[in-house]
C-alpha cells in the first residue's frame, strides 16, 4: 500500500518525447515494474492544442507560430491551448492510486512515502489532485501522505440517501483511517475540506495529532438566503444538466487572487475534472447537498459551529487568504473569539485555494505545523495502530 516515489528532474525535454515518456512510464506503473514517479521538467516553446481548441485561439494560424520557433501540437486533452516555454517548470506525475472499500462508499486514495500519517481533504467541488504537490513535498520530508476523494467527490463513490454534512464527512474519514489501520493522524483539509478536518478532530480528538485547516468552510454568521436555500432540494440537481465550461472558467479564476498566473494547463485539468464528476447525477447530488449544508451550518446554540469549536482539542493552524472571495479573512476573528489557542496566519494576496496559489509558503506553514504537533507529542505516535 506505500508507495515510493521517484523524482526525476529531465531539464528541457520535447513535448513529444516528454509525451511518449509518460506513456511508457505509465504502462510500467500500471504492471508494477516502477514506483510512483513524478517527472519535472521544461519544454521548448510550444502551444499544446486540446480538443476544445477553435481556430481563433492561434490567430495568426500554426505556419506563423512555428516560423516563429513555436511548435503546435495537437493532444488529446481537455480545455484548449496551453503555452509551455523554457523558464516554466512542468510536472507530470505518473502514480497509482488504490481504492478503500467501505460500507455504502469506496474511497479512492493516493498514497505516498512512509513515517507519520498526513491525511490532505479537498474543498468542494474539487479532487484530491488538488493536494497532489502539498502530498508530494510532505512525502520528501518523511511523512506518509494521503490524498484521499471524499464520497461523491472525485473518483470516490457515495450513495444517494447520504446526508452529506461535515459530521457524515467525517465519520467516512474515521471509518478510511480504520479500514487501513492508521491509528492516529494529522489532518489537512481545504475549504469544505477544512470543515470535514475540524469536525473529525472534534468528534474523534484522540485519532488526530495536528490539523491545518486551510480557508476552512467555517459557519457564516450572517445568512441572508437561509429560508431560500432551506427551501431548495438538492435532489432536483440528479436531472439532467450541465454547467458550461466558460460559467466553470468563471468561477474557477475568481477562487484565486491572480489567476492569471495560474499554469493554463492546471487550470483546464481543473475544468475538466469538474466537468466530468459533475456528468454524474449522483455527483451533482454530493455537490449541491454539501453545499447546502455549509450554508445551513448553525454558527451558535447548543449544537452550533462557534460554541463545538471551543472545545477541539488537537493543535489546529487556520490558514486565510486576503482575497478570498467565499471565506474571507475576516472570519479569523470569530475563531479567536471561541478558539484563542488557534494559530492563525493570513496570506498576503491569495484566494481560496492557498495550497495551488502560493504552494511554497503553505507548504512550509503546514510541515512546521506537523514538526511542531510531532515534537509536542512524542509518545503519541501518529501512525499505524497496534
Amino acid at each position: 500500500m506505500v508507495d515510493e516515489l521517484l523524482v526525476a528532474s529531465l531539464g528541457e525535454v520535447p513535448y513529444e518525447d516528454a509525451v511518449a515518456m509518460q506513456q511508457r512510464i505509465r504502462a510500467a506503473r500500471q504492471a508494477g515494474t516502477v514506483p510512483d514517479v513524478l517527472l519535472l521538467l521544461e519544454h521548448p516553446p510550444i502551444y499544446t492544442k486540446g480538443r476544445r481548441t477553435a481556430h481563433t485561439d492561434l490567430p495568426m494560424g500554426e505556419e506563423w507560430y512555428r516560423t516563429q520557433g513555436v511548435e503546435v501540437y495537437e493532444s488529446d486533452r481537455g480545455g484548449s491551448v496551453t503555452y509551455h516555454g523554457p523558464g516554466q517548470l512542468v510536472g507530470y506525475p505518473i502514480m497509482r492510486v488504490h481504492d478503500v472499500a467501505l460500507t455504502g462508499r469506496r474511497i479512492s486514495t493516493l498514497t505516498l512515502g512512509e513515517g507519520p500519517d498526513v491525511v490532505l481533504l479537498h474543498g468542494l467541488g474539487s479532487a484530491k489532485t488538488s493536494f497532489f504537490d502539498t502530498a508530494a513535498a510532505l512525502r520528501r520530508e518523511g511523512y506518509r501522505v494521503h490524498a484521499i476523494d471524499l464520497p461523491g467527490f472525485g473518483s470516490s463513490t457515495g450513495r444517494a440517501t447520504a446526508p452529506y454534512s461535515a459530521g457524515w464527512f467525517a465519520d467516512t474519514v474515521v471509518d478510511w483511517m480504520d479500514a487501513l489501520g492508521i491509528d492516529r493522524a494529522h489532518v489537512v483539509g481545504n475549504s469544505l475540506g477544512g470543515r470535514v478536518a475540524l469536525e473529525v478532530g472534534l468528534r474523534a480528538p484522540e485519532r488526530v495529532g495536528a490539523l491545518v485547516v486551510l480557508c476552512p468552510a467555517v459557519a457564516f454568521v450572517k445568512r441572508g438566503l437561509e429560508h431560500v436555500v432551506r427551501a431548495l432540494r438538492p435532489e432536483l440537481g440528479m436531472l439532467p444538466h450541465r454547467i458550461a465550461r466558460p460559467v466553470v472558467a468563471r468561477q474557477l479564476s475568481a477562487m484565486f487572487a491572480d489567476a492569471d498566473a495560474l499554469d493554463p494547463s492546471v487550470k483546464d485539468i481543473a475544468i475538466d475534472e469538474f466537468q466530468h464528476t459533475y456528468s454524474s447525477a449522483g455527483a451533482r447530488l454530493a455537490f449541491l447537498r454539501a453545499a447546502r449544508n455549509i450554508y445551513l451550518d448553525e454558527p451558535f446554540g447548543d449544537d452550533g459551529f462557534y460554541p463545538r469549536l471551543a472545545t477541539l482539542e488537537p493543535d489546529a493552524l487556520f490558514v486565510w487568504g486576503t482575497h478570498d472571495p467565499l471565506i474571507p479573512a475576516s472570519f479569523g476573528r470569530h475563531v479567536h473569539q471561541w478558539l484563542p489557542s488557534a494559530e492563525q496566519v493570513v496570506l498576503e494576496g491569495c484566494g481560496h485555494v492557498p495550497q495551488i496559489e502560493q504552494p511554497e509558503a503553505t507548504t512550509a506553514l503546514i510541515l512546521g505545523h506537523l514538526r511542531r504537533g510531532d515534537a509536542r507529542s512524542p509518545g503519541a505516535a501518529v501512525g499505524l495502530a497496534a
